[in-house]
């Protein structure tokens, strides 16, 4: 009797190592250049753009989480599905909490993802991230249309396009559905 085995997903085990690290020598590298400014600057002055930064985190997370806050509720009373508004009010959490925390380094990716005009550029990074890791999960993705609608579906990968060591190509086409019309509203 054979036994079926699933096959293990390829790459993206080095993500959390990754990770691990990051988190262990961000606050040894935020030491690092709080001491560094301190002595170029001063003391004082160190210790106000902290505190003013943090005071910005605070303000900035308020005033955007509200505005996110709004378009969430408005998605939903709308009856759209709100991937942007929940992606953004994910991104200003994590901003705000950034820029609250003592540090440089940390405080660069906090606006990064909390100013209205970069936060676009996070998300599109944190949607190609997520969309990445879930097709080599082999979890079922969708396709978003510009009208808002997904078309549900899953990728079913063709063995004769690729190897077991190299990419496999996936090809095919949308399909709106029986009698519909390509692009026609639901």
């Amino acid at each position: 009797m054979a036994t079926v085995t699933q096959p293990r997903p390829r790459g993206g085990g080095w993500i959390l190592p990754l990770v691990m690290v990051g988190m262990v020598a961000l606050p040894f590298l935020e030491i690092y250049l709080i001491i560094q400014v301190g002595q170029l600057i001063g003391v004082w002055w160190t210790l106000a753009i902290l505190v003013g930064e943090a005071l910005l985190g605070a303000w900035l997370m308020r005033r955007e989480g509200t505005r996110a806050w709004k378009a969430l509720n408005g998605a939903f009373a709308s009856g759209k599905m709100p991937t942007g508004e929940l992606a953004d009010t994910a991104l200003i959490l994590v901003g705000g909490v950034l820029l609250v925390m003592p540090g440089f380094v940390t405080d660069v990716f906090g606006l990064l993802f909390l100013l209205p005009f970069t936060r676009p550029l996070a998300r599109k990074v944190l949607a190609y991230a997520v969309a990445r890791r879930m097709s080599r999960l082999g979890m079922p993705t969708g396709y978003a249309r510009r009208d808002g609608s997904v078309i549900e579906g899953e990728t079913v990968p063709d063995p004769s396009t690729g190897t077991a060591e190299g990419p496999v190509v996936i090809s095919g086409e949308i399909e709106d559905g029986p009698g519909r019309p390509p692009g026609q509203q639901r």
